[in-house]
């Protein structure tokens, strides 16, 4: 794996930066900028620019912005001991495929700064000016995007590298909005007459895949949050049991692979609660085994805890979150197989502020039609209402209108035809990419997006392709020269 990207990429992997944390990555590009002689500045948001000068013989050609952002997705194994605050990223090379020890790899967008970097460096690459923005925030907020100001970026033409598949050409995406719901409730001691006629038992999901709430939202994956709640509002008006505790999911934008719950039943319904919970562990193998192979469900007693969720709060909680919607709700009539419209019910947390109990639910809903997007999210606004004392949504960021007609783009697939005798695909993204938000303030901009192929991205099973990736950066310098 003796390549100038990789090198750059195993140095990344040093550098702590979860989302709204990446003051060490900042850092760190601003010295690999001043090491190299490169003109460098950053913004108010801690975006960094850099500025490369056009080689001898291309001073007169049009410049252009080469993109990709700062964070990374922070998911572990809940048996991994990992600080993403701290610790660097354990990679290991697994046949063709770059992977990390139980965390999310960083690839997405990690190799993007890499592949920018190695093209600004490489002294025997011929080149227009370059301009690489590096983002901060784009994977809970977009925060870098929004907040770049006008008249920062000097060129016209932009390459954003934040794509995950091989030899394909992205010129749209979908645009995304969350939903944040809060229940507030006040817990109720467990009484001696409860701790004595009952026992506590943690119902857990966990070894899905997981993954990209864009990308692989339409793949039939499942979702921890909704195993547990879909078994509760099962049983619940059968037997009296009663929620201490709910929560699953991380990020908004990942496909929950780990949920549990912590219910104290009655000893009269210990075997009735048994027997559901394993005929309901069959009915999810069937439906969804041949995809998560390697899912475990689990039942088991546990200490009593000191407190519960008020019945009627628990219930009416329950109940929304299966209303919830969940998935792919439509697909593209304009892109085929595009998917159009989705939701991903993303985290359910319990959380305490001063005296104050509440459980959060969080949600995002993406679609490349802004009228679907904010359907959606008044469906999912009404559902979780059914429980919730307050629900709000986030700014939003729009989608990326695709423009066949672009000259950027038919560049890129010249190089990809001179390069590798095959015609690349030029596709929309369901995920989000910065660029639409690029066009609210340069809206001359020219744009495309590539990247090397990554699988499992937003989960511990991402892992990068070596061999996409090295085509991937040859791609990228044949686009550079012949602009």
């Amino acid at each position: 794996m003796k390549n100038k990207v990789f090198d750059i990429f195993a140095e990344i992997c040093k550098v702590p930066r979860p989302s709204k944390h990446e003051e060490q990555i900042s850092r760190w590009l601003q010295s690999f900028a001043a090491e190299h002689g490169i003109e460098c500045v950053t913004d108010e948001a801690m975006n960094v620019i850099m500025r490369v000068p056009a080689t001898p013989g291309y001073e007169d050609h049009e410049g252009v912005i080469l993109q990709a952002h700062m964070d990374m997705v922070c998911e572990k194994n809940g048996d991994v001991s990992h600080d993403f605050m701290k610790d660097p990223i354990q990679t290991y090379v697994d046949g063709e495929w770059l992977k990390a020890r139980g965390t999310t790899l960083g690839g997405d967008d990690g190799i993007g700064i890499a592949m920018a970097l190695a093209a600004i460096t490489d002294p025997g690459l011929r080149h227009p000016a370059i301009e690489c923005l590096f983002t901060v925030d784009e994977e809970t907020g977009l925060t870098g995007a929004m907040m770049l100001q006008d008249g920062v970026l000097r060129h016209k033409r932009l390459i954003n590298l934040d794509s995950e598949d091989d030899g394909q050409i992205f010129i749209g995406c979908a645009g995304g909005i969350d939903t944040l719901a809060k229940m507030h409730y006040a817990p109720v001691p467990v009484s001696e007459a409860v701790q004595q006629s009952g026992l506590a038992v943690r119902l857990s999901v966990t070894g899905l895949l997981g993954g990209h709430s864009g990308d692989d939202i339409n793949k039939g994956r499942a979702n921890a949050n909704q195993f547990i709640v879909w078994f509760l509002a099962r049983i619940w008006p059968q037997t009296e049991i009663q929620l201490a505790s709910i929560h699953g999911g991380n990020l908004r934008n990942a496909i929950a692979r780990e949920a549990e719950a912590v219910v104290v039943i009655p000893f009269a319904y210990k075997e009735q609660i048994r027997i559901e919970w394993n005929r309901f562990v069959a009915q999810m193998e069937e439906v969804f085994g041949a995809v998560e192979k390697d899912m475990r469900m689990e039942l088991e007693t546990c200490p009593m805890p000191d407190s519960l969720i008020p019945s009627d709060k628990a219930c009416r909680l329950i109940m929304a979150l299966c209303e919830c919607p969940h998935g792919m709700i439509a697909m593209s009539q304009d892109i085929p197989g595009l998917v159009e419209t989705s939701t991903n019910l993303a985290s359910i947390k319990m959380k305490s502020e001063a005296d104050s109990h509440f459980i959060e639910v969080n949600t995002s809903q993406r679609s490349s039609k802004e009228t679907a997007k904010h359907h959606l999210k008044w469906m999912v606004e009404q559902a979780l209402s059914m429980a919730c004392d307050e629900v709000t949504h986030g700014d939003g960021y729009p989608g990326w209108t695709p423009n066949t007609d672009s000259p950027l783009l038919e560049v890129t697939k010249q190089a990809y035809r001179e390069l590798f005798k095959a015609e690349p695909q030029v596709l929309a993204i369901h995920a989000g990419l910065e660029c639409g938000l690029f066009l609210e303030k340069y809206p001359y901009l020219d744009m495309i997006s590539i990247g090397p192929q990554m699988v499992g991205v937003h989960s511990p099973q991402e892992r990068l392709s070596i061999p996409s990736t090295e085509r991937c950066f040859q791609w990228l310098t044949q686009i550079l020269q012949k602009l």
